[in-house]
């Protein structure tokens, strides 16, 4: 039954104009912060945040709630709807054709709404709240061997609710279908706040409920019944008969159903992009989790080779078949994340078919990729078996040349992540023109793929353009993203007239014009050339009969209200990037640039994926530590990077990029861990950005004593050192802690690093050489860095004992300073520059000369290994960034001799600089070599990040991110924990029951001396 929401006698008043500024900022915001337990964001930065999701569009919203409940969402939805305000239901953020976008009061339910409620094993269900995240859902029915079936590629950040609005599926939808098949009950809010549930009901009691002059769901029903009644046969003659149609609301399942009886009104919801009703809860339906899989991957020379081969590959029953074309594969080699796969692939392919299997063992997987390749590619028969003859072959021509086999699971995941990062790396591209989203899911039979591309391809080259060709080539829809400038007018007519053309050729091969991402601002315009003039008002109706305010994501699916001044969304309109477009830095920029559009093209690089919201447990990786610890969209790499990009096209007040607000409120939690210059697909370097903005605003407005402080960290750290050790004493005297944070900034709860009298250049300088420079394969010069060289000088003659037991002959170099991390870090780039001038002057000539230069600290070495090239260039700089190592690089890299005997089992954090520079795994590899057991985590930065974990403000952030680290050393069965980094350590002795630092590898290495 619905529990239907009265509003108070006194809220019963006029409907206002909600888009007045006095309103938005008073009275809106008092009575919905008065009425609800969740956030009301009404602010510049909120409403920039949320007025992009992952498609080519952009709508500032009203404003911003995170409800708290189903009782706050009721409430929002009835007072909007006393006063006609729009309201848009918004989960991670991940739609492709703009339906998360618009003028209207979003309700994020990924903060506080996100729970799983309940799971029957027994009964293979869960009950979860709408901004459950898939994965997560999928990591809790884990040890069920159970899971919800549909995989979405976003699946990391992709809600529940986001997956029943846009009825997602996945790679996977040749077995599982949309989802769908997998809803059971929704509890939902209708569009006047009655609260009500849907689920399966008899087409008997649909019809005792139905009442056209009834209440709210009375209405409904009637709506309903007159589809069943009267509609049925306009809606059989153009609904597409295929696995993959999202296009319009989902009649034709409707109808399915009403053939057996009943019918489950909260599949009717499914693909309803929140135009219908507000889901808070489901109840949705899983499948068992598969014993074990099988990949093949399958070569071929052409695009069009590989689409013939689509329907006898079907023949083999695959649970998938993705297409990857030459377009993607050669931006994949230009990516670190990648190249590396993409080498793998034989000379000539053009394209690749991946393919892969459910088996019920892991001999069966391989007899089935055997059974595959003995098929589809010449020359391979399966092991054992003759040669199939022609007879036995399928018809259509085998055009594999080749083929590559994937049976372990590392080696399946890196071919999905390949398959699936394929949207963002087409989205790397800096330049003006992009891969835009508008007919990227287009979905036809697939044995109508070979000329449905071709007749496509003719489109795009007709309108000068081309496009990447990937996806799920199985059921039939592909990914097709043409290269278009959308800042210029003749862009915007391109990109109209290919949609246009590509809705007939999708209308002529009896297909649908989207597959999976739904309608949204790109496609609800095509629906009725898709549907027709009769099912097109079959869905305005249904639309009327569940909102007839027209208040519920107004424009998707099936246009606006009677009486608009338009019928449905322009595709044109409310483009990010669009010919009235401007970009104003208002500085000149002091790094390199090398991309195209430089600075300007990486601030905009951003598309929207929000891979960077994606939690450690289900994703792994570095980026993005602030928002696994505060789960607030501004201090993702998005939301930092939405915001940037908003103030700098001047839709935030004027330099708001270099105001104090803007430092504090998007810049500050930024801890350059570099992780998004790696985990982020288009390698989005918020790091450099940064440090970049952070420079201009010292620049504009001046730096503060403790940010002076940490930038001239060498300074401080010398200083210490020469009156040691008076700093350590004072540092332990009761009250030291509250006097440093009060006159400085530094955390209380911290410990202040030691300094040594005699340095690491001291105590080399003393010591005898073990390996002279003339019996010596290979020279080096050991770096000091600030820590090492000042505070735990030990180390640093660890690392010579171990080098030289390698047979190299180590000097310590006396006259460099600091690499400039420090400052760099801190915004004062110019200090930096400085640092990075003189070493270079004096390491360049010994590197010339033969030399290596090896670090310690993780994030000094890709200091010079790869900021040093943003700062300088030249000959000298090249030279000694390429000949640059971490002391673990080092030693794996050139294989030189290491002790052994190792016989612990250890863990180990690698630092996130070096991960970001796809360095850390030396580490494990060295330690392993000693004998070490290594458990290397797939962790996210530390939190300490240099001096971030030290600012007072910043110390709950710090250690809220550091325990994300904390859990996974608990579950690792290591006995010893190791890390390189210096922050990373000081933060991981810090954690409960620890008892002291952390060592650095290269300890583990000279104890076995």
């Amino acid at each position: 039954m619905s529990d239907s929401v009265t509003p108070p006698a006194a809220d019963r008043r006029a409907t206002y104009d909600y888009r007045s500024d006095e309103v938005r900022r008073s009275g809106l915001v008092d009575d919905l912060e008065r009425r609800i337990d969740g956030d009301v964001r009404f602010d510049e930065y909120s409403k920039s945040l949320y007025a992009t999701d992952a498609s080519a569009y952009e709508v500032t919203p009203i404003g911003v709630v995170y409800p708290d409940s189903t009782d706050d969402v009721s409430t929002v939805m009835a007072y909007c709807a006393r006063r006609e305000i729009p309201v848009l239901p918004r989960g991670g953020g991940t739609s492709l054709a703009g339906q998360a976008v618009n003028e209207a009061v979003v309700l994020d339910f990924t903060r506080h709404m996100d729970g799983v409620l309940a799971i029957d094993a027994d009964a293979g269900t869960a009950r979860v709240q709408a901004g459950s995240i898939v994965d997560e859902l999928n990591r809790a029915l884990a040890t069920h061997d159970l899971k919800f079936a549909p995989d979405p590629a976003a699946g990391n950040r992709s809600t529940i609710g986001g997956a029943i609005g846009n009825n997602s599926t996945g790679a996977h939808s040749l077995q599982y279908g949309l989802t769908d098949s997998y809803i059971e009950e929704v509890e939902a809010v209708l569009a006047d706040g009655t609260v009500t549930t849907f689920g399966e009901i008899s087409l008997s009691t649909l019809r005792e409920r139905a009442d056209p002059e009834g209440g709210t769901e009375s209405r409904i029903y009637a709506g309903v019944v007159e589809i069943l009644d009267n509609c049925e046969g306009a809606i059989r003659d153009v609904y597409p008969q295929l696995k993959r149609n999202v296009s319009g609301y989902n009649l034709d399942r409707l109808l399915d159903e009403a053939e057996e009886g009943s019918v489950n009104l909260a599949r009717l919801l499914a693909g309803s992009e929140g135009t219908l009703a507000i889901i808070t809860e489901a109840t949705v339906s899983l499948e068992p989790i598969p014993e074990t899989k099988a990949v093949a991957l399958l070569c071929y020379g052409e695009l069009r080779h590989a689409m013939e081969d689509v329907a006898p590959v079907l023949d083999h029953d695959p649970a998938a078949v993705e297409v990857l074309d030459d377009v993607l594969l050669d931006l994949a080699r230009g990516t670190a994340e990648f190249a590396d796969l993409v080498e793998l692939l034989p000379d000539g392919t053009d394209t690749a078919l991946l393919v892969e299997f459910y088996a019920e063992s892991d001999a069966k997987g391989v007899q089935r990729v055997a059974d595959l390749c003995a098929d589809r590619v010449p020359g391979v028969t399966p092991e054992g078996d003759p040669a199939p003859t022609a007879a036995a072959r399928t018809d259509a021509p085998t055009t594999a040349f080749d083929a590559l086999e994937a049976h372990e699971p590392e080696r399946r995941t890196t071919f999905w992540q390949l398959r699936k990062s394929g949207l963002p790396i087409l989205l790397s591209r800096t330049s003006d023109a992009k891969h835009i989203s508008f007919i990227e899911d287009t979905a036809v039979p697939p044995e109508n793929l070979p000329e449905f591309v071709s007749d496509v391809e003719d489109v795009l080259a007709e309108h000068d353009t081309f496009a990447s060709f990937y996806g799920h080539a199985g059921p039939g829809c592909l990914h097709i993203r043409p290269l278009i400038d959308t800042k210029t007018a003749g862009g915007i007519e391109q990109m109209e007239a290919v949609a246009d053309a590509v809705t007939d050729l999708v209308v002529e091969h009896d297909g649908s014009i989207s597959g999976e991402h739904g309608d949204g601002r790109a496609r609800t315009g095509w629906n009725r050339k898709l549907y027709g003039e009769n099912v097109w008002d079959v869905f305005r109706e249904l639309k009327a009969a569940f909102d007839p305010d027209w208040l519920l994501n107004p424009g998707q699916v099936c246009g606006y209200r009677p009486g608009h001044d338009r019928t449905a969304p322009d595709m044109t309109e409310n483009l990010r990037f669009d010919p009235d477009y401007g970009f104003e830095t208002g500085f000149d920029p002091v790094l390199s640039w090398e991309n195209e559009n430089g600075f300007q093209g990486m601030a905009e690089l951003c598309h929207g994926c929000g891979d960077c919201r994606g939690s450690q447990e289900t994703t792994g990786g570095v980026m993005c530590p602030t928002y696994r610890a505060a789960d607030e969209e501004i201090t993702s790499t998005r939301g930092r990077a939405n915001a940037l990009r908003r103030a700098m096209r001047g839709e935030l007040p004027e330099d708001e990029a270099f105001s104090d607000e803007f430092v504090t409120e998007v810049l500050d939690l930024c801890i350059g861990c570099k992780g998004c210059a790696r985990d982020c697909p288009s390698e989005v370097d918020m790091a450099k950005l940064k440090a970049e903005l952070t420079h201009e605003y010292h620049q504009r407005e001046g730096a503060s004593l403790r940010d002076r402080l940490f930038a001239n960290a060498e300074l401080v750290a010398t200083v210490g050192s020469a009156i040691a050790p008076l700093p350590n004493w004072l540092g332990k005297f009761p009250g030291s802690g509250i006097l440093a944070e009060k006159i400085v900034g530094i955390a209380r709860e911290r410990d202040l690093p030691t300094f040594e009298r005699r340095s690491l250049v001291d105590q080399a300088a003393d010591r005898d050489v073990e390996v002279s420079e003339g019996e010596a394969d290979r020279k080096v010069l050991l770096f000091p860095d600030t820590y090492t060289n000042y505070s735990d000088p030990e180390i640093g003659l660890a690392t010579i004992r171990v080098l030289e037991a390698a047979g190299v002959h180590v000097k310590v170099p006396e006259d460099v300073t600091g690499s400039g991390r420090p400052p760099f870090s801190k915004g004062f780039l110019g200090l930096a520059r400085q640092r990075a001038e003189k070493n270079v002057a004096e390491l360049a000539p010994e590197v010339k000369e033969g030399w290596d230069v090896v670090f310690i600290e993780p994030s000094d070495a890709v200091m010079v290994q790869s900021d040093y090239l943003d700062l300088l260039d030249g000959e000298d700089v090249d030279r000694v960034a390429a000949n640059s190592y971490g002391i673990m690089e080092y030693l794996n890299g050139f294989a030189l001799d290491v002790p052994t005997g190792g016989d612990a089992s250890v863990t180990y954090h690698g630092h996130c600089h070096q991960k970001a520079t796809k360095r850390d795994h030396h580490v494990a590899n060295v330690l392993e070599r000693a004998g070490y057991d290594v458990d290397e985590l797939d962790s996210g930065c530390c939190g300490m990040a240099g001096s971030f974990g030290y600012e007072a403000e910043h110390y709950s952030m710090s250690r809220a991110i550091g325990s994300i680290l904390f859990e996974q050393v608990e579950r690792s069965d290591g006995e010893v924990v190791t890390t390189p980094g210096t922050s990373c350590r000081s933060q991981l002795g810090e954690r409960d029951g620890a008892a002291e630092k952390p060592p650095h590898p290269v300890e583990l290495l000279e104890r076995l001396l």
